[in-house]
């Protein structure tokens, strides 16, 4: 297997940017090297070229997919960035009576954040009408979140209180495990979306969390992005981003409310 040239990356390099809008800076031609090597050895191809060839000639965009699957990192685990679900909570007090709650999580990774929210939602609004949507441009990732079973090594975010109530204990084959209970997994829904394209139909949100995604994209595709995801967003809602993020300079439809949180304004 020959070596990815300076050229086949910079192939690799616009075909992602094509697709998901993520900007691959050349220091990451390791990673795409590394990540992308088993499939050549899974086609039995000598090239990085070759690779790039087969994903072309692929009309059924199922190879792309997988490639976009390795190229996308997704670190994650519940309770990230706690303030930010401190914040979800002062929203959910302070909100008015009735009505159906709804929030995004739209770079949604493995799903831990989506169901940190919900075990928020379930603690804090009771009978309350609640749903929780988590998106992700990775399937693969998707398939780990719709399971809701993870290894316990990651899951010091969780306080006691919840892991007794929302989450079971793995045994035998599960040891180190744990699975998060289905009457919570029920609340939860996870779809595909790339967030560079037209979104899919998933309705109005009252809180949307879009954290740790901005930082892969150039200032146009951001504020693409964030002009699409503020479509979504209700009026007076609330749109969180990572705490290395800020909308400054990307719209000005939006005011802070404090650092990384903002409120859609009134149109």
């Amino acid at each position: 297997m020959r070596p990815l040239s300076t050229q086949e990356f910079n192939l690799f390099k616009t075909l992602i940017f094509d697709i998901a809008g993520i900007d691959l800076k050349d220091n990451k031609k390791t990673l795409v090297s590394s990540r992308l090597q088993k499939r050549l050895v899974h086609y039995s191809l000598n090239t990085f070229g070759d690779y790039f060839a087969l994903l072309n000639a692929d009309k059924s965009g199922a190879e792309k997919q997988v490639m976009v699957d390795l190229l996308t990192t997704n670190e994650t685990y519940f309770f990230r960035e706690p303030a930010h679900f401190d914040f979800l909570v002062d929203v959910l007090h302070h909100r008015p009576a009735g009505g159906h709650f709804r929030i995004w999580s739209a770079a949604s990774s493995s799903g831990q954040e989506a169901y940190s929210m919900a075990m928020i939602l379930a603690d804090k609004l009771g009978k309350v009408p609640w749903e929780v949507v988590g998106t992700d441009l990775s399937s693969r990732v998707l398939e780990t979140a719709r399971t809701g079973l993870y290894s316990m090594i990651r899951t010091e975010g969780i306080t006691k209180d919840y892991l007794r109530r929302f989450c079971l204990k793995g045994s035998g084959p599960h040891e180190g495990e744990l699975l998060i209970i289905p009457e919570l997994r029920s609340r939860v829904t996870f779809t595909h979306a790339n967030l560079n394209d037209v979104l899919p139909n998933i309705g109005q949100f009252d809180v949307i969390f879009l954290r740790n995604v901005m930082i892969y994209f150039n200032d146009d595709t951001k504020r693409a992005i964030i002009k699409r995801i503020l479509e979504r967003l209700k009026p007076k809602g609330y749109l969180i981003v990572g705490h290395s993020e800020s909308l400054k300079g990307l719209t000005d439809s939006v005011v802070a409310v404090k650092p990384t949180v903002y409120q859609l304004q009134d149109s």
